[in-house]
């Protein structure tokens, strides 16, 4: 593996650890604030200890987030140096952002959260509650910014004398709608990484006969958040995939196996074999119109296929030679004006042209054949995107499913009555993280093979370092990550083990 891959797998598998901690940190910021606006509603002692138990498995939760969270921007330094040096006034802004603004609100207040029960009255403990799970979110909203712009960078534009992107529009960046639409699906995707969470931990005591009162609230608010945030997830998937029909569509076509445009609307594949050689996909079972109603919300625009992609790749490539031969030109010749008007007309393009330095690196005398393998390039890995994408839906359906059952046990006021639901609630756990994980496949494989789309070729971002350095550091991340993950299991396994205090327990009129 080179220096490109290897830096690729090193930011895949840290972020990877990552997520495995944010989205429950998010579900369970929100849900704390609801328990504890129950408590100061009520004033009931049961609440407050539903409060405090989920809070400790939060706090253990919140710190290996921290942990693993910050090294991943130091990549960009060590790994990562040219595209930091070619979009860092861009992709800082968000990052400096949320470490001023998000991490040290949540920072602050988690202390307070933990600590200040006896210093804060109730309803000031409670805002501090809101203010840890707002700062929580901003935390994510910022990252998603950065991110957003990656998959659409909107609002910057490339200086010739810098050789740099460089802000144009910072509202433009802020209110990028891929990133909107990223941050409200991802954040619902933790609501209900954070309710399943609950609902599983309470179905276990309530199988095991154990804290049944503490357990069937705790399942009550997980079933109502829970399912709001489901049926969430799905309609904001619904914007997600409207946005990337709109700004990415090789990546609609790759999570679909499309390989010809079909007539509009197009039909949604709901399962098949994908067959790279013969570029069709065998055995599949469609849905009409669907696919065209989710990208384009019309019945009369087509969805264009991986086969004209890719030629329409190869005219923005051939235009991106034109940006770059004029370019070297431009810095031979600053005061030019003309040239500077040529540029003007095809630096939209330079990024396809830099896709043949993979191939070549005099990209100014590239050949036809030199311009058809850059474009096919541009196909992301179609098998891991289709089956990624069509599990991940799959099991967001199945929460649905789930979340719609406790509601309805928990409004009849039957949530220890039915053993087989409780065992289901118990099997889903390790569910979230798998949606959740395919979801970030789905999202950052499917922008391959641009670290940001049309602007610059993953390829070209990486450090100029020997590839044995990044190796010998991903081993130490697998080692040191993993033993935090050992660490977050065994932390969190023990508290639930322990459960919460035997006084919940307690007859009803005393809670």
């Amino acid at each position: 593996m080179d220096i490109v891959e290897l830096s690729r797998l090193q930011f895949a598998v840290t972020a990877l650890y990552h997520f495995l901690f944010v989205p429950l940190t998010l579900g369970l910021s929100i849900l704390l604030g609801i328990m504890e606006t129950v408590y100061v509603m009520t004033g009931k002692p049961i609440w407050k200890q539903l409060v405090q138990f989920w809070g400790v498995l939060f706090g253990i939760n919140f710190a290996m987030g921290v942990a693993t969270g910050i090294t991943m921007e130091f990549q960009f330094g060590t790994n990562w140096a040219y595209y930091s040096h070619y979009v860092g006034d861009v992709f800082g802004a968000p990052l400096a952002i949320e470490g001023l603004m998000a991490f040290f609100l949540e920072a602050t207040f988690v202390g307070m959260f933990f600590f200040a029960w006896d210093k804060l009255s109730r309803i000031q403990h409670l805002i501090a509650t809101w203010l840890l799970a707002l700062g929580t979110n901003l935390s994510a909203l910022w990252i998603l910014i950065a991110n957003g712009w990656m998959q659409y960078p909107i609002g910057a534009k490339f200086n010739a004398d810098t050789m740099r992107m460089e802000v144009t529009d910072f509202m433009a960046v802020l209110f990028n709608p891929v990133a909107q639409a990223k941050f409200v699906h991802t954040v619902s995707a933790g609501y209900v990484c954070g309710s399943v969470f609950v609902l599983t931990i309470s179905a276990m005591y309530l199988l095991q006969g154990r804290y049944k009162e503490f357990a069937k609230r705790s399942m009550t608010v997980a079933a109502s958040f829970g399912l709001a945030s489901a049926l969430s997830v799905v309609v904001l998937g619904d914007e997600s995939g409207y946005t990337a029909g709109q700004n990415q569509k090789m990546k609609i076509a790759a999570i679909e196996a499309m390989w010809q445009t079909e007539p509009a609307p197009a039909s949604f594949t709901l399962v098949g074999l994908p067959d790279l050689a013969a570029h069709k996909t065998n055995y599949e079972i469609t849905v009409p119109w669907v696919l065209g109603l989710i990208a384009t919300r019309s019945s009369d625009q087509v969805v264009p296929g991986i086969d004209q992609l890719v030629d329409q790749a190869k005219g923005h490539i051939a235009n991106g030679v034109l940006a770059y031969r004029t370019l070297q030109q431009v810095r031979a010749h600053p005061k030019d004006a003309v040239l500077r008007t040529q540029l003007e007309a095809h630096v939209g393009d330079l990024g396809y042209g830099l896709l043949l330095k993979r191939f070549r690196p005099d990209i100014e005398n590239a050949t036809a054949d030199d311009i058809a393998k850059a474009a096919a390039s541009t196909i992301p890995d179609v098998p891991v995107l289709f089956w990624s994408f069509r599990i991940m839906v799959a099991i967001g359906f199945w929460f649905i499913a789930l979340f719609a059952v406790a509601f309805w046990f928990s409004a009849k006021r039957e949530l220890d009555r039915h053993r087989a639901f409780l065992w289901a609630a118990l099997l889903t756990f390790p569910l979230p993280w798998v949606a959740i994980e395919l979801g970030w496949i789905v999202a950052e494989y499917g922008r391959q093979p641009w670290a940001v789309v049309g602007v610059l070729p993953t390829a070209l971002g990486v450090s100029s370092t020997d590839a044995s350095n990044v190796l010998f550091s991903l081993l130490g991340f697998v080692v040191f990550y993993s033993a935090l993950l050992v660490a977050d299991v065994y932390l969190l396994q023990k508290f639930i083990r322990l459960g919460p205090l035997e006084t919940i327990d307690a007859p009803e009129d005393a809670t």
